[in-house]
């Protein structure tokens, strides 16, 4: 079969046939520019730093960078914001009440639809912290020591009421499954920075207090932007990636051996074919091949001294939250572009009082030391750092817990070109609607992608023969919020 393959490609019609396109890309390519081959090899894995297949298609970039790289600490369940960074005193008062109707009548509510809606005060007090006084719950002590770095989002605003579809709204700007997501968008607009880690990386973990919210890979895939784009999940504990190691008898040398074997196979069935999966696959088996050596060192922690473990309440290598803000660090040191870190521990319906007492003490420590290491290694100034999830909770009771919430919630930010020690926007006074300062989904995106100097309405990729986009047809960048 292989041999028929060769000698029908090798025929004269086919000849003729492939010569003409070949000139005609060539004679294209020429009017075009070279953009159009970066949009081919951008981001390529196993490419150096600074290479032409390292580079994005957005090149140069449309403004001037305040961030190299994202780190998004993601609290998968919808972390309340009425318990976290938004408190509300005439909430408190008005306890056990009806919830007035001019609020709920006509809204979308997710299992609270039809029922009795009584208003639930917040459970845990707050106070201000640092010299710009946040307020933020008392149960998130370290993150108060850190208030004067951080920004303060309290008019965050979504479109989706049920958990997947909120996660692909929050990670992709549409509730469609199969578009890309964001940390795809700018490996592919920007490229990569190193040649032996994927440029796009997810670690998840998982609580002990709240429903785990189950998290599907289609959360960091490419999409419909060639797979060479997607996230690769590592894992916190043992093998960061199945198959990491070599089997028992197999020398490097050996493996190097394979991988060469196999790609010069693929590079013969490229030149066939002409397939852009092809090059995906022959960069993967490369940078597969570069990762028996990156990922080993990245997991060892030994060289990290006391005072950092301590910092993050951690020995590593655990596979909790706070080993995987470890992780992020190093990973950010080594260049990669977008870094997610899922913590599955935030759907509270139920018993929210004694639940997110004891979630924030997953996360607290661990996301206030994240900002001070990279402050102190004087990374913070070019990596943005977000911490939320994909809504928020009612103002309303559901038993001793709160339902999920679309129509104001909070998240903060800090680093990579972020005004520090600020609070931009506010919900009502019972915390239900966004009212001042909305700042929506799509607005995060455009506001991200423009720190990072892309201009989200240039970022496009062609499908089907409509342009797209992380921000669809919305999206304004928040310039108040930008140092």
């Amino acid at each position: 079969m292989a041999v028929q393959h060769l000698a029908a490609a090798l025929t004269r019609r086919t000849f003729l046939s492939r010569s003409t396109t070949g000139m005609g890309a060539a004679a294209l390519a020429s009017v075009l520019g070279p953009q159009c081959a970066l949009a081919e090899t951008s981001g390529a894995a196993g490419a150096a730093p600074g290479s032409p297949a390292s580079l994005g298609v957005v090149n140069p970039l449309h403004f001037a960078p305040k961030a190299k790289r994202v780190i998004f600490l993601y609290m998968a369940g919808g972390p309340s914001h009425l318990e976290t960074l938004d408190y509300k005193p005439a909430l408190a008062k008005m306890h056990g009440q009806p919830m007035p109707e001019s609020y709920t009548k006509g809204q979308p509510i997710a299992q609270l639809q039809g029922q009795k809606l009584t208003c639930f005060a917040p459970q845990h007090e707050f106070k201000q912290f640092g010299n710009s006084g946040q307020s933020i719950c008392n149960l998130f002590p370290n993150i108060g020591t850190i208030a004067d770095d951080i920004c303060v989002i309290n008019s965050m605003k979504t479109e989706q009421i049920n958990h997947d579809p909120a996660h692909t709204f929050m990670n992709t700007g549409t509730s469609i499954s199969g578009r890309p997501a964001m940390g795809s968008w700018l490996l592919y607009g920007l490229g990569s920075e190193c040649d032996n880690l994927p440029g796009f990386v997810v670690l998840t973990s998982e609580g002990r207090f709240g429903q785990a919210q189950p998290i599907a890979a289609r959360q960091w895939h490419s999409g419909f932007l060639p797979s060479r784009f997607q996230g690769v999940e590592f894992r916190g504990k043992g093998d960061a990636v199945h198959y990491v190691s070599n089997p028992g008898g197999v020398t490097r040398d050996q493996q190097q051996d394979i991988v060469q074997a196999i790609n010069s196979l693929n590079r013969m069935e490229d030149r066939l074919v002409d397939d852009p999966e092809i090059a995906t696959r022959i960069a993967q088996y490369e940078m597969a091949f570069k990762m028996q050596t990156s990922v080993p060192g990245l997991m060892d922690v030994s060289d990290e001294p006391q005072n950092v473990l301590d910092l993050y309440g951690t020995k590593g290598g655990d596979g909790t939250f706070a080993a995987n803000c470890l992780l992020a660090r190093r990973l950010a040191e080594r260049g990669v572009r977008f870094i997610q870190l899922y913590h599955r521990d935030w759907d509270f319906h139920g018993s929210i009082k004694s639940h997110i007492a004891g979630v924030a003490k997953e996360v607290d420590q661990a996301s206030a030391a994240l900002i001070k290491d990279l402050k102190q290694r004087d990374m913070l100034k070019d990596t943005l750092v977000v911490w939320g999830g994909e809504f928020g909770r009612t103002p309303m009771a559901q038993g001793n817990g709160r339902d999920h919430h679309i129509k104001g919630f909070s998240l903060w930010m800090a680093g990579g070109g972020i005004k520090p020690g600020i609070r931009y926007g506010a919900t009502d006074e019972l915390g239900y609607n966004a009212v001042e300062n909305i700042f929506h989904v799509h607005d995060f995106h455009a506001t991200m992608l423009y720190l990072l100097g892309i201009d989200h309405k240039k970022l496009t990729y062609r499908f089907q023969g409509r342009d797209f986009r992380l921000t669809d047809v919305a999206g304004e960048v928040v310039h108040k919020i930008l140092a």
